[in-house]
């Protein structure tokens, strides 16, 4: 039976949460990831984070160090370094890159089976294409496909291949498709 004076000290003990060692490895482990994604991102992206004047300059020392070990025990250091920062903006904002990033991934592919479907079906996807995209210039569209399929015939370099592309991502990205 608890004697009522230990019955405060009981109440403590069991409020504290056993953490074990590989918990708390695998949580250095995130950190030291952590800090190597941020290590990757641009000084514009970095900017918009709040974090210690060490961290920055970990950071921003990592990216000169070329050595596969050195960059390993610089990563650990970071990974040091992440335990005094609030962890939950920084990945807030590495989740929106990394949409904005499978979003771009999307919309390449996309493109790219416009390309395609421009290519290999003609009229049908030509049509299907003017009507998602109405602003787009039909004829120069017509005279870019014979163009890209001329050069296959020629089996020369992909250049107006490549300027269909960049004329879909153009159109694409000026212009909304119709709702």
């Amino acid at each position: 039976m608890n004697h009522p004076d230990n019955f405060g000290e009981q109440d403590e003990f069991n409020d504290i949460e056993y953490v074990s060692k590989s918990q708390i490895k695998k949580e250095m482990h995130e950190l030291r990831d952590i800090g190597a994604r941020l290590q990757e991102l641009k000084p514009a992206h970095l900017e918009k984070l709040v974090l210690t004047e060490r961290l920055r300059a970990a950071l921003e020392e990592g990216r000169r160090i070329k050595s596969f070990n050195a960059k390993k025990r610089h990563l650990n250091f970071i990974g040091k370094l992440m335990r005094d920062q609030d962890v939950e903006p920084i990945q807030e904002l590495l989740q929106r890159l990394d949409s904005q990033t499978e979003e771009s991934t999307r919309h390449f592919h996309q493109l790219e089976r416009w390309r395609e479907r421009l290519l290999t079906e003609g009229n049908a996807a030509l049509t299907e294409y003017m009507d998602e995209y109405p602003q787009a210039d039909n004829q120069y569209i017509r005279q870019l496909v014979r163009n890209v399929l001329k050069e296959q015939k020629e089996n020369k370099p992909p250049v107006q291949n490549r300027k269909l592309f960049r004329y879909l991502r153009e159109v694409s990205e000026d212009m909304r498709p119709a709702e």
